[in-house]
C-alpha cells in the first residue's frame, strides 16, 4: 500500500504539534509545517515518520514550495490540517486594531484557502482525500471583545462550507473542527501580547479546560473513518463551558 501523508500547519506547538504526533501514531507519514524551524526539527525529531517543512501560510511563493515538497514525497497525500492560526487582542470594535485584525484574517482564512487551493490536486490524486479546517466556536457565536477574531473565525466557517459544496461529487471530505475553551502554552499568551497574568486568567478556576491531545483526538477520529463518512462539523468543549459566555469555574 502507498504511504499515507499527512499535511499539518501550524506544527510547531499546541494542537498542531499533538495532531503531528497522534497522526504519526495513526501510521500517517507526517509533514509538520510552521515557520519555527528549530521547534519543527525538534518535533519531527520525535516521530516515527515525519518531514519538516518550513513555510509561513501567508505566502503564496511558502505555500507553493510546499506543495513541491509534498508531490516529491513517495506516498499519496490522503490528509491536510489547516489548523495554522491564532488570535491577537481583545479590544471592543469600536478600539479595534486593523493591523492585528488583518493579520487574524491573513492566518486563519486566507492561510487556509492558500494551502488548501495548493493541495487539493494531490488529495484528489489520492481517490480519499480529507481537508480539516481547524475553525472555533468563535466561528458560530460571537462575544464582546472577540470581534476580530470571531469575524476571521466565521470567515473560516464559511470557507469550509463553500468547499464542501463546491467539491461535492469529487473524492475529497470536508470536516470542520470547532472547539472551544482549550488550554496550550501559547494560544492565550499570544493573544494578550505575551502578558502571562491576563492569559492565565481565561482558564482560572476552570478545573479542566481542553488540551491540545483532546483536540488531536477529534481530528484523528474523524480523518480515519471509513472515507463515505464526513463528519462535518465537530464542535467540542470542556464540560466546564456550557456556553460561549458560561463556563462554571470555581475561584
Amino acid at each position: 500500500m502507498s504511504t499515507r501523508i499527512a499535511v499539518v500547519t501550524g506544527a510547531s506547538s499546541g494542537i498542531g504539534a499533538a495532531t503531528a504526533r497522534r497522526l504519526d501514531a495513526e501510521g500517517f507519514h507526517v509533514v509538520a509545517v510552521a515557520r519555527r524551524e528549530d521547534r519543527l526539527h525538534d518535533l519531527v525529531g520525535s516521530l516515527t515518520s515525519a518531514t519538516a517543512v518550513v513555510a509561513d501560510v501567508t505566502s503564496d511563493a511558502s505555500v507553493a514550495a510546499l506543495a513541491d515538497a509534498v508531490s516529491s514525497l513517495d506516498g499519496s497525500l490522503e490528509l491536510l490540517v489547516n489548523n495554522a492560526g491564532g488570535a491577537v487582542g481583545a479590544e471592543p470594535v469600536e478600539r479595534a486594531d486593523v493591523a492585528g485584525w488583518q493579520w487574524m484574517f491573513d492566518v486563519n482564512v486566507l492561510g487556509t484557502v492558500r494551502v488548501t487551493k495548493a493541495l487539493l490536486p494531490l488529495l484528489e490524486r489520492s481517490g480519499r482525500g480529507t481537508v480539516v479546517v481547524m475553525s472555533s466556536t468563535a466561528g458560530l457565536i460571537v462575544y464582546e471583545g472577540g470581534g476580530g477574531y470571531t469575524a476571521a473565525k466565521h470567515a473560516q466557517t464559511a470557507v469550509a462550507e463553500t468547499l464542501r459544496l463546491e467539491l461535492s461529487g469529487r473524492p475529497i471530505r470536508v470536516v470542520e473542527i470547532d472547539p472551544g475553551m482549550v488550554r496550550t502554552d501559547e494560544f492565550s499568551l499570544k493573544r494578550f501580547g505575551g502578558d502571562a497574568e491576563k492569559a492565565a486568567a481565561v482558564y482560572a478556576g476552570v478545573a479542566e479546560p481542553l488540551v491540545a491531545e483532546d483536540i488531536a483526538d477529534c481530528i484523528a477520529w474523524t480523518a480515519t473513518r471509513p472515507h463515505h463518512v464526513n463528519i462535518d462539523r465537530l464542535v467540542v468543549r470542556p464540560l466546564a463551558q456550557a456556553a460561549q459566555h458560561k463556563v462554571h469555574r470555581v475561584l
